[in-house]
């Protein structure tokens, strides 16, 4: 399959600113990337490789790559790990390294809706010339002016367990409040965000992501990783968390195999607590049936959205119409910072509780309204395993 532009997965541009087993998928050769200049903040237009007559293009972004070390040996988990701020000295520098200018200027990883280079105006999601482009990119955010979207509903204090809405405020509360929260790292030079929830572990500190989010493909894995929970308005209610340890399927590290954009993060603890003793963790499921109603939860940034609030998607999942992933597609209309947002099974809405099945991933150029989510197999599984021994 043709390597995608993971969601919302182009690079935005910032001018100024400083049980059923898992079957896996073959593999293409990783697309190009670059990021300019200390002040300004570009993206290369990423390389066209070649693809089957009648697919749709995605695309992957990366950046050169660094150093890691791959857990398991020969006949052992396919998982690939990092270590990130294990030292207190290092958690207080990354802790201290968001301030709240920072904070506030990070984009998301992400949406781009404009950017001219040499082949022209760039598509909506992909970073591929063809598609009309949305409207100007302003100066400071690299958000366009018109985003063409509708705004999000509010919701009632409650909502059936069946609900469907492709994009809306969560008012309801409930444990999903507090387990789900927004992520900022540094990737390439550039400060951006995405979103993760806490999920049940023996090691009481982990959270799930998209593998874009932790991990450049091929290339670098992000720095400055943290984690606030319950984040909201710029409320963060229970701290902020850094990551000791990260971990990505192998196919995700080699080339960006958008069926298996997932990523673990072991986190340290704050204050001397662990974050699933501070904000509770949600369960977490493998090989589950297809085709269930799901509820997707993120903070997006891009235009409807500000990435200030929680915002959720509800309604039943469907293949991948092109065969191009193993990912299942949920209408919405969450856009760039919703990466790595955890999707429920079996959710209930009073309790705010469910089972995590997978994570929002891409979306297709043709498609917008449509979230695509890895399928939590056998590779995710070995991929959890791992890190909640961590």
């Amino acid at each position: 399959m043709t390597p995608s532009l993971a969601l919302l997965a182009a690079v935005p541009l910032a001018i100024g600113l400083t049980g059923a087993p898992l079957t896996s998928a073959t593999t293409a050769p990783e697309h190009g990337r670059g990021l300019v200049g200390a002040g300004v903040v570009a993206a290369a237009l990423p390389r066209t490789p070649a693809r089957p007559a009648g697919t749709t293009p995605r695309s992957t972004v990366h950046t050169a790559g660094k150093a890691f070390r791959g857990s398991g040996g020969a006949g052992g988990p396919d998982i690939v790990e990092h270590a990130a701020a294990r030292s207190a000295a290092e958690q207080r520098r990354v802790l201290g390294y968001w301030t709240p200018r920072r904070m506030a200027r990070a984009v998301p990883l992400g949406l781009l809706d404009t950017l001219a280079g040499a082949l022209g105006p760039v598509t909506a999601l992909t970073g591929r010339p063809g598609t009309p482009a949305l409207g100007p990119v302003t100066a400071l955010t690299g958000r366009p002016g018109a985003p063409g979207l509708t705004s999000p509903a509010r919701r009632r204090a409650s909502a059936p367990a069946t609900a469907v809405t492709s994009g809306a405020r969560w008012t309801a509360g409930g444990a999903v409040r507090s387990t789900t929260g927004r992520v900022f790292l540094t990737l390439g030079g550039v400060d951006f965000v995405c979103s993760a929830s806490s999920v049940r572990s023996g090691n009481r500190d982990l959270v799930v992501t998209a593998g874009h989010c932790v991990k450049d493909g091929a290339g670098a894995w992000a720095e400055n990783w943290t984690f606030v929970p319950g984040y909201d308005q710029g409320s963060q209610p229970y701290g902020r968390f850094t990551a000791r340890r990260m971990f990505v399927a192998g196919p995700w590290s080699r080339s960006a195999d958008d069926s298996h954009d997932l990523a673990m993060v072991a986190l340290n603890t704050r204050n001397g607590r662990h974050l699933a003793d501070v904000v509770g963790a949600q369960e977490i499921a493998f090989g589950a049936a297809r085709g269930r109603h799901a509820y997707g939860f993120g903070f997006p940034v891009d235009p409807p959205y500000d990435g200030e609030h929680m915002i959720y998607c509800a309604g039943p999942v469907r293949e991948d119409p092109y065969g191009q992933t193993r990912d299942q597609g949920l209408r919405c209309n969450m856009t760039a910072g919703s990466s790595g947002g955890p999707w429920f099974s079996s959710f209930d809405p009073a309790t705010g509780r469910g089972t995590i099945t997978s994570v929002s991933s891409f979306k297709y150029s043709d498609d917008h309204g449509t979230m695509y989510g890895p399928y939590f197999g056998d590779t995710a599984k070995e991929l959890y395993l791992t890190a909640q021994r961590s």
